[in-house]
């Protein structure tokens, strides 16, 4: 009997060892490839907006990488993705583009996707607004969550480079983590 607890307790640290470890190799791998402005749509990817129509910590990062770019690559079209979560006061792609245009983005260069309230949703919606006119994509998205973002492109038909915002390191481990095991259904379910 104590046998049999020793080769359980060796199974479950081997899986989660595997776990662990395929799951930081796709993590650094989704910040690759990285954008070089060939793409003519830009996708910012929706994060938490706090009382008063204020972008988080996260989404002010990844509007901060968005506008960078924008700016070096003025020919670019945004599309700011986030519909309204029971907590927000407005929905996050309508808090993003006035980030934006508050900070010298042509409001013309921006389109919104406000209905989504997940990364997959975030995807499908953007797909539809670009139509035929384009299958590539860039995803602007905090550098954790990027490996997700693109296997969620994939699956609904968009080839994708990226463009990593940095994480607050007051989320950095909890999110980190939690997309560890939103990468496992991912895999498992494809959204």
């Amino acid at each position: 009997m104590k046998r049999n607890k020793m080769w359980i307790i060796v199974v479950i640290v081997l899986v989660i060892t595997g776990f662990w470890v395929l799951t930081s190799k796709w993590l650094a791998e989704g910040e690759k490839p990285r954008a070089t402005g060939t793409n003519k749509y830009v996708v910012v990817l929706g994060a938490k907006v706090k009382k008063g129509a204020v972008p988080s910590k996260s989404l002010a990062y990844r509007l901060d990488a968005a506008l960078e770019y924008a700016k070096k690559y003025p020919e670019v079209l945004i599309i700011v993705t986030g519909g309204q979560g029971p907590d927000e006061d407005a929905t996050e792609a309508s808090v993003m583009k006035n980030y934006l245009v508050d900070r010298g983005i042509d409001e013309k260069r921006i389109k919104l996707e406000d209905k989504s309230t997940t990364t997959y949703e975030n995807l499908v919606n953007a797909k539809k607004i670009i139509g035929n006119e384009s299958k590539k994509i860039t995803i602007v998205s905090n550098d954790y969550h990027l490996a997700r973002a693109k296997m969620l492109a994939e699956n609904v038909g968009l080839d994708c480079d990226v463009i990593p915002a940095k994480t607050p390191k007051s989320v950095e481990a909890k999110s980190r983590l939690r997309e560890r095991l939103a990468l496992l259904k991912t895999v498992v379910l494809g959204k």
